[in-house]
């Protein structure tokens, strides 16, 4: 019997794969993979609604903690972005592949499919862990050239309900940390995006009260909200609700694909908007100028190899050793203000504090200004020297 195992969200790209599978690469058996990394139950009971449907063999792997501990903890402690973007699908794909692949393994079946297309990054990020198997990998969006137009109409034509329609195309993708919105008229970087697009944040509202929360941080991770310990799940929660409700965490950007192209991406990710800014004030507060001036290289390191799926490169476990030991005093709490649209660190305070208000205090005694002036005789010495030497050869 031919199987083939297939990383499988539910929506309209891998449920078109499972008949493409079967009509087109002759596959008998049919065996999906779906990986809870926080998105929401309705998307998993569509899911599992259509693979009963659809699919031979179905498995719901729930990776949420797996998801907030390994992956999303890390991308904090680096400050993710790329471009601006927090890498919220990104970072959940290297997961989605592994636990693909494992199944695939414990059965013994040697070909994997995915249903991304071969114009996003997406495809790189799943065969990066799928080509580390002895597996053959399939890709039928890619292999097959499909335009998103015939996917509707084959889903339709085999029984397949479909939400999105010619006018509202949207490609959505979901998890914890964040919500991705792509497709049809939002192509058009100049096209402004409608407010229907948004499921997450309300639209920033200049009348609406700000309001202050409080961040707990314990060696880089985020540890408890206003006081109360949480796990990394629960936090995240409600952070995208309580940001959302202020219209923080959108992003509409250009964005450079790994494969050199230029896409308009949105997305949504209030608690992401919330706890990076927060983490990165803390940080500040504790940790030296040249270990903030290095650690700016190792983030942007780290987030470039994050974003390309590059989990399993040798020097993303060199650069997490790093950050780890760099996190070990990033310590205390952070005030943010959430008000139309922004989250804006306005307190912080921690143990490990750097920062010495008796020191810099304009009443302070404890330094006499009149000890910086040798400071200031020598500083800028070499350009002064340069300027007199010039003046004198004139």
């Amino acid at each position: 019997m031919s199987e083939v195992v297939l990383a499988y969200s539910g929506g309209l790209d891998t449920s078109v794969c499972i008949p493409l599978l079967k009509e087109r690469y002759g596959f008998d058996k049919i065996v999906t993979v779906l990986v809870d990394v926080g998105q929401p139950r309705s998307d998993i009971e569509r899911g599992n609604r259509r693979a009963k449907q659809l699919a031979d063999e179905h498995y719901v792997i729930d990776a949420r903690e797996e998801f907030v501990r390994d992956y999303i903890f890390p991308l904090i402690k680096a400050n993710g972005s790329y471009e601006g973007y927090v890498l919220g699908t990104a970072i959940a794909r290297p997961l989605i592949a592994m636990k693909t692949a494992l199944i695939a393994k414990e059965k013994g079946i040697k070909n994997l499919a995915h249903g991304c297309t071969g114009r996003g990054n997406d495809q790189l990020r799943f065969e990066a862990i799928f080509r580390a198997t002895d597996c053959r990998v399939i890709a039928p969006m890619r292999e097959l050239d499909l335009a998103r137009e015939w996917e509707i109409d084959y889903a339709r034509e085999h029984g397949i309900e479909v939400a999105v329609t010619r006018d509202k195309p949207w490609s959505i993708d979901e998890n914890i940390w964040s919500r991705s919105i792509e497709g049809g008229k939002l192509e058009d970087p100049y096209f402004e995006p409608p407010e229907e697009i948004y499921g997450w944040t309300q639209k920033p509202d200049a009348s609406k009260s700000a309001q202050i929360v409080e961040i707990g941080f314990s060696q880089g991770v985020p540890v408890s909200l206003d006081g109360a310990q949480m796990s990394g799940i629960e936090l995240i929660e409600k952070l995208n609700l309580i940001g959302g409700e202020h219209g923080v965490g959108r992003t509409d950007m250009v964005e450079d694909r790994v494969l050199g192209l230029k896409a308009r991406e949105n997305y949504e990710h209030p608690a992401a908007t919330i706890l990076l800014a927060a983490h990165k004030d803390l940080e500040h507060l504790v940790l030296s100028r040249s270990e903030l001036r290095f650690k700016v290289m190792v983030d942007e390191a780290w987030s470039e190899l994050a974003y390309m799926g590059l989990v399993e490169d040798p020097l993303y476990s060199d650069l997490n050793a790093f950050l780890d030991q760099s996190q070990k005093r990033v310590n205390g709490s952070v005030k943010m203000k959430l008000y139309c649209g922004n989250a804006i660190p306005v307190g912080r305070q921690s143990p490990d504090a750097l920062y010495a208000q008796d020191m810099v205090s304009f009443d302070s005694q404890t330094l006499s200004q009149k000890d910086a002036e040798g400071f200031a005789k020598y500083h800028g010495f070499q350009a002064r020297l340069l300027k007199i030497k010039g003046l004198k050869s004139t």
